[in-house]
């Protein structure tokens, strides 16, 4: 996979990771599922790029081989100018020739740090590479050969998480209050909240609670804000009485989430909201939007 061999390049290249590797899942662009290797933010990343003589060819005179870790960030508005916050290249062989049909050169990249989570979004997408290239003298094409990595950061627990309160009025006739025992919430976490309502005098048919993500990429005028409904829980059906309280349990733990990513490289933020909604007999609709946290436990 993402290896590129031309019918005109006299050599094929290909890089593959230890058997023991972790692997992860991700959807690629085209939306098919691919496994791809798995570090955390400091891992070293180590493999073997192997490179190949096609068919007849006895002997390549090249430029040099090298293999480089590339960091980037692509804007699916902007195609043609990929933001590089990392580029890392190794010299696997100096100028001369390749006799061989089939070479191999182990690679390692240590203490390079990761400072940034893999993301596949909406309008928005980063990602880790590496890459091999034989620069063939005399040859139409390079031999040429990348292949994704999957980077995954745990964070540590949050120091301070204190509960979150939310109000929802409309004068003299609605008065809720929502309290949830925190704002900040690992990605297996459990959202627990208790709706105390306070003033009824809206004939409330239905009323619910979503997680929403937002994804906001660019800035300016090519500032792209993209909002997906994540869960969403139905917290009652019919008119609730003034006193009354309703709990909440809002299980994150079957979703597919990310942190919340705050100003990556001045490109993207990703953020969470809490959306209470509430609909009135005449089909009218009232809600409030609340930020959470999202980290990575493990």
């Amino acid at each position: 996979p993402g290896c590129l061999f031309f019918l005109t390049s006299p050599c094929k290249a290909e890089i593959t990771f230890p058997e023991e590797q972790k692997l992860v899942e991700i959807k690629r662009k085209d939306g098919e599922a691919e496994k791809v290797p798995l570090y955390q933010s400091t891992d070293t990343i180590k493999g073997v790029a192997k490179i190949l003589l096609n068919g007849s060819n006895k002997k390549i005179d090249h430029h040099g081989i090298s293999i480089t870790l590339v960091g980037q960030i692509e804007m699916f508005y902007d195609r043609g100018n990929h933001f590089e916050f990392t580029s890392v290249s190794r010299e696997l062989a100096p100028a001369g020739a390749l006799t061989e049909s089939e070479i191999e050169f182990p690679f390692e990249f240590a203490d390079i740090e990761k400072q940034y989570e893999s993301y596949n979004g909406i309008n928005v997408r980063l990602r880790y590479y590496i890459k091999v290239l034989v620069s063939v003298k005399n040859s139409l094409s390079d031999c040429y050969c990348e292949r994704d990595l999957w980077v995954q950061i745990i964070q540590p627990a949050p120091e301070i998480n204190n509960s979150l309160k939310m109000e929802v009025g409309i004068e003299d006739t609605l008065h809720i209050e929502f309290e949830y025992q925190q704002a900040k919430y690992d990605l297996k976490g459990v959202i627990i909240g208790k709706i105390y309502f306070l003033l009824i005098r809206l004939k409330i048919k239905h009323m619910e609670i979503a997680l929403l993500r937002r994804e906001s990429a660019g800035s300016g005028p090519n500032l792209y804000n993209e909002t997906e409904t994540l869960l969403k829980y139905e917290i009652m059906e019919g008119a609730p009485v003034r006193g009354e309280s309703v709990p909440v349990r809002l299980f994150l733990g079957g979703v597919d989430l990310t942190p919340t990513y705050r100003n990556v490289a001045s490109k993207f933020s990703l953020k969470y909201y809490l959306n209470l909604v509430l609909i009135d007999q005449d089909d009218r609709r009232y809600f409030k939007q609340q930020e959470i946290t999202l980290w990575r436990k493990d």
